[in-house]
């Protein structure tokens, strides 16, 4: 704040990276159990579309980096490997991990930090760019990148995914933030090549005002909604938990499908949170996606409707959810479902 009350419109950023032969990105590359989130995997393969060098960063606790750094060392499209240790990060939490970024991109060579649109990464990445002074661009389905004018394009979905937004970060913007639905790009994997590993100090945070007190995980013998190749989802229309569990979950083991839900089952407490699908939930684009007793509200088709082949079943035939979908069948989802899990077990 100026003295005479104003607020100054920027503040100049002076980098390294401003003579840069071309883009440099730096791709946070999130993990659980010892394994690189299929989210992450697809931010790499977005960070390679900007054409330069691919550097990622994996942060944890030093016996989690043990098992991980191997893995991600061996990431398609990665050059170098930053990696940070520290009790802090076992858990880590933007406040205590967003020192850490801030150092890593002084006076660096990083043009673009790219990260999926998680719920850790959607709290790291703009909380690091509003302390850098440059814009953050979220939920990306696409990026370009002009080398000649060194400004890249991006496109992200707005209005529930009724619209499509084109956002442009021009040469004037040091560092360019943004982070990817995993949806939309494919997941890079290891192609036998082995990145160069760096070592990062870890930044000690001594008194963070937030501290994580525990982590909870539904376990599910299912495939994970966010990357399952076959979704089965229920709506409103399950009456209740236990009717959601039997009329489901048969379809869901006959298929070898994860199951979701729509906003409307997890209020009424059919289903867990977790399960849910849409705007506000998860984002999924599976081969086949079925939708039984759902409507098809706007925020549930903007979480589903990027899926490749899509069924409903509804006893409503002005159901919105018959609009998008490839297959439709106007029944009862409790005389069809019992009906179709006899039809594949033969």
């Amino acid at each position: 704040m100026l003295r005479n009350g104003t607020r100054p419109l920027a503040r100049t950023i002076t980098r390294s990276y401003a003579t840069s032969s071309g883009p440099h990105a730096l791709v946070f590359l999130e993990h659980r159990d010892g394994i690189i989130d299929s989210g992450s995997l697809s931010a790499l393969t977005a960070a390679q579309r900007l054409g330069g060098e691919v550097t990622g960063i994996v942060v944890g606790g030093p016996e989690q980096l043990k098992e991980v750094v191997p893995k991600a060392q061996k990431l398609g499209g990665l050059t170098n490997l930053l990696h940070s240790a520290s009790s802090q990060y076992a858990a880590p939490i933007p406040e205590t991990v967003t020192p850490l970024l801030e150092k890593v991109l002084s006076n660096s060579p990083y043009t673009h930090v790219v990260s999926a649109h998680s719920s850790s990464a959607k709290s790291l990445l703009p909380r690091v760019a509003a302390k850098l002074d440059v814009p953050a661009v979220s939920d990306v389905t696409s990026v370009e990148h002009n080398a000649t004018e060194n400004a890249t394009t991006f496109t992200r979905p707005i209005y529930a995914g009724n619209a499509i937004a084109t956002v442009r970060a021009a040469s004037s913007v040091p560092i360019k933030f943004f982070t990817v639905r995993s949806t939309a790009f494919k997941p890079a994997e290891a192609d036998g090549a082995e990145a160069k590993v760096i070592e990062v100090e870890p930044v000690e945070v001594t008194d963070p005002q937030t501290q994580h007190v525990k982590t909870e995980i539904t376990k599910s013998d299912r495939p994970d909604l966010g990357v399952a190749s076959r979704v089965v989802s229920g709506g409103r229309a399950l009456k209740n938990a236990e009717t959601f569990k039997t009329t489901l979950e048969p379809l869901a083991d006959v298929l070898g499908a994860a199951i979701g839900a729509s906003r409307a089952a997890v209020d009424a407490g059919y289903a867990d949170n977790s399960l849910q699908v849409g705007q506000t939930g998860k984002v999924v684009a599976p081969e086949l996606y079925m939708a039984l007793g759902i409507s098809g509200a706007i925020q549930h088709l903007a979480g589903m409707k990027d899926s490749k082949l899509i069924v409903a079943v509804n006893k409503d035939p002005d159901a919105p959810i018959f609009q998008v979908a490839d297959v439709g069948l106007v029944a009862d989802l409790y005389d069809v479902v019992p009906e179709l899990v006899d039809k594949l077990k033969q």
